[in-house]
């Protein structure tokens, strides 16, 4: 697979120079245009010890525009980062539309450096691998350009490139510090990363092998195949399911098809005033209790309300929320998006939020909102709303996995009772900021 990267090409000085000039004026003209655009460049660069990859990406910090440019590395990880899913370090540094991001590493490095040392075994590493591919896809489907360039070099060209850089004072600095010493098991090392490449190269988003035996071929070839990638996704038509629907989603004809499990919820249901009273003082004990619990245990949770308007998700999470310390939780209304959450993946603003280690995150509403107000609403495409089911799937099992404990509430009342609920907001001054005329036209929608 790495033969190709084997081959001892090179480019004079003259040749760089010249060559250089008018690859940096084009970058700079497609990046200028991206910036008119939807779409998110991400850019992973990774490889083999001594490849040169930091020089790569100083090279791509010179030659483009830094306002519409930011680079991250993935090294050690923070303090921060060991007590989220292991994601949420990358969807931190998701670009906003129109704008590029290098990754150093990317969500490669990690799965690579735990088999190489024997921290995962070959079925576990798949398992990863096929995350990485749904994660991409994922990212893809929302209109992103994924650029991932693998450097490579000879045995016996790292060699001496490391060694060249460990004896120069001037040039020690440039080698990144390492967990794992992939240069002194080079075949192993390189078995690995043809397992991965094969398993992860994908025609929406390939891998580019880049011989990174002489430094001007190295970035001259990064900085075309950028440029040519660039290209080439902004002369595509733009994807027909990447806009609003024209409507709202069409429900089953049938009374009998539109009967759901909500329908057979008994409403009726009702506790005494004095029986409220006393329960609710014991449950709030209990939850105060279990809440330290976890913080000590070092267990995060992610408690998530959805329902019908005036069903009285704020009630309840004013109850939780007043029997946990306050230290311990950050409740996160969730309205339309900002333009700066518009401006990444939907799922992008609720990772955010995603609690440390011991931690309380409350959500007032959630990402559900992809599947009900913006799929009634004709906010997401057919194609969007569609898919979202299994990406929220792939989101919830990520945090699980992770050790966080998600509870998920779907508060509901009957359309008589939320009308009710409706009058007795708009009589009570002080109520009147919870009833807007989006309540009364999302009335409408009931199906």
């Amino acid at each position: 697979m790495f033969e190709a990267t084997k081959i001892g090409r090179s480019v004079s000085k003259e040749d760089f120079k010249e060559q250089q000039e008018e690859l940096r004026t084009q970058l700079l003209a497609v990046q200028r245009e991206l910036m008119q655009t939807d779409m998110p460049v991400i850019v992973i660069v990774t490889g083999v010890e001594g490849a040169g990859k930091g020089e790569v990406v100083n090279r791509l910090n010179e030659w483009l525009d830094t306002r519409g440019l930011q680079t991250f590395a993935f090294w050690d990880e923070t303090d921060e980062e060991r007590e989220r899913p292991r994601y949420w370090r990358f969807w931190r540094t998701m670009p906003p539309r129109g704008e590029i991001t290098i990754l150093f590493g990317g969500w490669y490095m990690t799965p690579i450096e735990y088999h190489f040392q024997g921290y995962c075994t070959d079925a576990e590493l798949d398992a990863e691998l096929n995350r990485i591919v749904d994660f991409e896809r994922m990212l893809i489907q929302d209109g992103a350009l994924i650029v991932k360039f693998w450097f490579h070099m000879a045995e016996e060209d790292q060699k001496a490139r490391l060694k060249e850089l460990s004896r120069d004072d001037k040039s020690r600095w440039k080698m990144a510090p390492s967990k794992a010493k992939f240069s002194e098991h080079y075949q192993s090392f390189e078995r690995l990363a043809e397992r991965v490449i094969l398993h992860t190269d994908r025609g929406v988003s390939p891998w580019y092998l880049v011989e990174a035996e002489d430094r001007r071929y190295r970035d001259l070839t990064v900085g075309k195949t950028l440029l040519h990638a660039i290209r080439t996704r902004l002369s595509e038509p733009a994807p027909e399911d990447h806009g609003p629907s024209a409507g709202s989603a069409e429900l089953p004809a049938s009374a009998s098809a539109r009967i759901t499990l909500l329908d057979q919820l008994d409403l009726s249901l009702s506790l005494p005033a004095d029986q409220y009273k006393k329960d609710i003082k014991t449950l709030q004990m209990e939850i105060n209790e279990l809440a330290w619990n976890a913080h000590n245990k070092k267990r995060s949770t992610v408690l998530m309300f959805e329902g019908i308007d005036a069903g009285g998700k704020g009630g309840a999470i004013r109850r939780i929320s007043s029997a946990v310390d306050a230290r311990l939780y950050r409740a996160i209304p969730v309205a339309a998006p900002t333009d700066e959450e518009k401006a990444h993946h939907y799922l992008w603003r609720f990772w955010r939020h995603i609690p440390r280690a011991g931690y309380i995150t409350i959500y007032d509403r959630s990402w559900y909102g992809r599947v009900l107000v913006e799929r009634v609403e004709g906010l997401a495409s057919d194609a969007e709303w569609r898919r979202a089911y299994s990406e929220i799937n792939r989101f919830e099992e990520q945090l699980v996995d992770s050790g966080i404990i998600l509870i998920k509430f779907w508060i509901h009342i009957s359309e008589d009772e939320q009308l009710r609920r409706f009058k007795a907001r708009e009589a009570v001054p002080y109520k009147r900021y919870k009833i807007t005329e989006d309540d009364w036209r999302n009335r409408e929608q009931w199906p």
